[in-house]
């Protein structure tokens, strides 16, 4: 069993994910949203959010992997691990609705290195929707890749492993009520 140090408390979350559900309501009042969830760990986040967002809305799943189930570990100059993406996103579960036209919210568990965010835009600008925006529960932007940003961000955090709230090591610890970082994978 790895070394589990609490980041982010559920109740933090949960706070944050109704904050965002509310900045997410005012924005869209008035008009229908398609929540797009990027699996696996958006799932808790986006029902999560989606309950905080009393507005005409429908869900769509896109499921990409980007890691695999080993990342591949690195000493960074603070000795701690860091974790890089294999480089290369494939799609493991496309999307069933159209796009087209419709205010799209694409959410997302964590914001890093860009790489796969930025494959998924691309895929669904090709759908051509009214408005893409990206509600990231969180942002590591010293990990940033390629140039992106997220219109709604639960929280900023620095660059260490982070697990719980959906987030996962090798598919473990997606249950965890609590964002926590990993320390000993």
């Amino acid at each position: 069993m790895a070394d589990l140090k609490i980041l982010l408390s559920r109740e933090q979350i949960a706070k944050r994910v109704a904050e965002l559900g509310a900045e997410i309501a005012r924005d869209f009042h008035g008009q229908t949203v398609i929540f797009v969830g990027v699996l696996k760990g958006a799932a808790i986040f986006l029902s999560d959010l989606a309950r905080h967002v009393p507005l005409d809305a429908t869900f769509d799943f896109i499921g990409v992997s980007s890691y695999g189930n080993r990342p591949t570990a690195k000493e960074n100059p603070a000795g701690h691990a860091a974790w890089d993406s294999l480089g290369e996103v494939r799609v493991t579960k496309d999307m069933d609705q159209s796009l087209a036209d419709r205010h799209v919210i694409l959410v997302e568990d964590i914001l890093d290195t860009g790489l796969t965010l930025n494959y998924i835009s691309k895929l669904i600008q090709a759908h051509q929707p009214r408005s893409l925006n990206i509600a990231a529960l969180l942002d590591k932007p010293s990990r940033r890749k390629m140039p992106i940003k997220a219109r709604y961000i639960g929280f900023t955090i620095p660059d260490a492993y982070v697990v719980g709230y959906g987030l996962d090591y090798a598919e473990k610890y997606r249950n965890l009520p609590d964002i926590c970082v990993i320390e000993k994978p």
